[in-house]
Parts: structure tokens; sequence; C-alpha cells
């Protein structure tokens, strides 16, 4: 893509932040509360809900790999095109099928953009890589931030209506962003050329290094998904107003908009194991000690820490599948990296759901912290094995 790097970076993380604001905006708050309006009954809901997810699991991985075939412009404009499409569908919604049916088709915006834009990012940039994935990510995190609170205001000031114009708004200033992008690769990465598309799918999956680091990164949104779905839960269930549990969960999010970046340079200057592994260590003393702090001032302090160590391990990890990627194949890489987050990410709040209501709170957090400590040892290992070879 042709704009100099520095010109590069302000362009996509500009088309992301509006991409992922509109994306965001058309599901917090509105979604639950628009899908109530329809009448649809609780299970209707959860389909409505988890219908934009299912994309980001068929078809990260080949939507990754396609952009190595045919550029990454394409498979972003083809992305951008469905977040400036898909508000407009919402305005002709009038039953629950239908908008389960619009959003499924508004998840592979999401699904697709996600990944191709962090392979244009980790194609273009190698010495301070995770610096720019980790600002990136957190530029999208400020967008996903605002759009509840606009969401919010806009339903209670006119209607659900006005929020998806509003989406729709900024889906379309992102597909107009995203034509400004050019179709040419950096000179050092030659594009996979059709023959080896398949050849290509198959090296990545047989990477056992990536795909060792994709199911840390998903271990680690397994966490993050219920410790998001269930933390507010055991907050109200300590009988704290909804003040606290907003304040509890805020300062998580600003510990992780403010800590990637950083810790993504930190990660370019020290190594990925120095910044990965102790991330996950933090992450899992903060889950384990939530039960022993019930009040607002100590789940306080271990939700900023979780935020810490959860923005320390994500600043890093896309990098390190980057690093570890052979042959210009970013695509297929993050592809695969994205897919197996997504399904580490679903599977969390119903993990987390089904300890809660057999075990309780208490061992729910004991088993998540067990997972981001084994992830640890896992990642550990690799490592040990790599610098014995």
């Amino acid at each position: 893509m042709k704009p100099s790097p520095p010109a590069f970076f302000i362009l996509i993380a500009l088309i992301g932040g509006l991409a992922i604001f509109s994306s965001t905006l058309s599901k917090t708050p509105v979604l639950p509360l628009f899908a109530h309006a329809l009448h649809a009954s609780p299970s209707e809901i959860g389909w409505i809900v988890m219908a934009s997810t299912i994309p980001g699991i068929l078809i990260s991985f080949p939507a990754g790999a396609l952009s190595d075939y045919l550029g990454r412009r394409r498979m972003l404009l083809a992305a951008l095109l469905v977040f400036a499409t898909a508000p407009f569908l919402y305005l002709w919604v009038s039953s629950a099928w239908q908008l389960m049916a619009v959003r499924f088709y508004h998840g592979f915006a999401t699904a697709i953009f996600g990944t191709v834009a962090s392979a244009a990012i980790a194609a273009r940039y190698t010495a301070d890589r995770a610096a720019k994935l980790s600002t990136y990510s957190s530029i999208t995190i400020v967008g996903r931030s605002i759009a509840p609170f606009l969401g919010g205001f806009l339903i209670s000031l006119a209607s659900f209506d006005a929020v998806y114009i509003a989406c729709a708004i900024s889906g379309v200033l992102a597909l107009a962003a995203g034509l400004l992008l050019h179709d040419d690769a950096p000179a050092t990465a030659a594009k996979v050329e059709m023959p080896h598309f398949w050849a290509s799918l198959k090296t990545v999956l047989r990477d056992r290094r990536i795909m060792l680091v994709s199911m840390i990164e998903a271990a680690q949104y397994l966490v993050f998904g219920a410790i998001e779905a269930f933390l507010a839960l055991f907050a109200a269930s300590l009988g704290m107003p909804a003040w606290q549990i907003g304040v509890i969960l805020g300062v998580q999010l600003v510990s992780i908009v403010f800590a990637k970046p950083l810790m993504g340079k930190v990660s370019d200057r020290v190594g990925r194991k120095q910044v990965i592994i102790p991330g996950l260590l933090i992450g899992a003393a903060s889950i384990v000690l939530l039960p022993h702090a019930p009040s607002f001032i100590g789940l306080t302090v271990l939700s900023l820490a979780f935020g810490l160590g959860f923005a320390t391990v994500t600043s890093s990890t896309a990098a390190l599948v980057a690093d570890l990627t052979q042959g210009n194949r970013y695509g297929s890489s993050m592809g695969v990296l994205r897919t197996v987050m997504d399904v580490g990410q679903s599977i969390g709040p119903v993990l987390t759901g089904w300890m809660v209501g057999y075990a309780g709170y208490g061992n729910a957090f004991t088993l998540l912290a067990a997972i981001l400590l084994a992830a640890a040892l896992l990642l550990g290992l690799m490592f040990k094995v790599d610098a014995a070879a």
C-alpha cells in the first residue's frame, strides 16, 4: 500500500477507528434493546448476539490467506463495503430472524477487516511491529469505548433508527478513507501466487509455533471474555451499585488502551518472551485473587491489574506470530490467529457460566487463572525448545 509508513499507519488507524466504532455502535447497547422491542425471546436474543461472531470463526482464516494472494487493499475494501452497507439494512428489520440475518452479514466486516488490517501492519513494519500493532489496537478500543455512550444517548434522545444512521455515516466514512489506500506491497515482500495458495494455508497450519501462540492468544481472550461477562455479575452479587461496577470495568479498559502501545514498544526492545509470560502470570494472579478482595477498592485494583496483564500479552502475541511467519504469509498466519482467538473468546462466557452455576465464582475464577498459568508454561516450553534447537 503506497503511502509512506507514517502516512499509511495514520490512514489505516483512522479507517480502523471509524469501522470498529460503527460496528460497536450497532450492537452496544442497542442490539439487545432492539431485539427486545421486536419481541424476541431470550433464546432468540442469544442467537442474535452470537450471529455476528460466527463469520469470525468461518472466514478469518480464508480471508487472511486470500489477502496474501489478492492483495490487502481488495480484501479491506470488501470488508469496508459491508461496514458501509450493513447499517442501512437494520432500518428495514421488522422481526427477530431478520435481525439475526443482518447481524450475520455484518459479522463478515469485522472478521475480514481485523485479520487483513493486522496482516497489512505486520507486513509493513518489522523493527517496531509490536508497537504499531498495539497502537492500532488501542485506537480501535477508543472507538469501541465511545460507541456505547453515543448509542445510549441516541436511543434516549431519538430512536433505534438514529443509532443505525450514525453507524452508516461512520461506515461510509471508513469506506471513503479506504479508497485512499494503494495496493502496492513493500518491495521486501512478494505476493503469494495462486498455485501456492493452498500450500500456504497448509504451511501455516502445520507450523506448531504459530498454532501454539494462537492457542495462547485464544486462552487469553477466553479469560477476557469470561471476565467481561462475569466480573460485573460477581460485583453485583456482592451488592455493589451500578456506578461502582462501571468504575471497576472502566479502569480495566483504560489500562488496556494506555498500556498496549507502551508494552508493544517494550516487546520490540526486550523480546516477546520477556513480555508475554509475565503478562499471563499477572493476569492469572489478579483473577485468582478476585474472590479474596470482595470490596470496591479490591476489585478495582485487581481489574486494573488484569487489564495490564491482558494488554501486556496481546501487545505481543500478534507480533510474535508475524515474527514466526515465513514467505510473506502474514494474511494466513493472522487469519489462523484470529480464528483460534474467536473460538476461545466464544467459549469463555459459556465455560465460566457453567462453572459459576456448578461450583461458584471462586472455583470459576480459579479455573480461569489456571488456564492462563498453563498458557505461560506452554509458551515457556516452546521458547526453551527453540533455544535448544
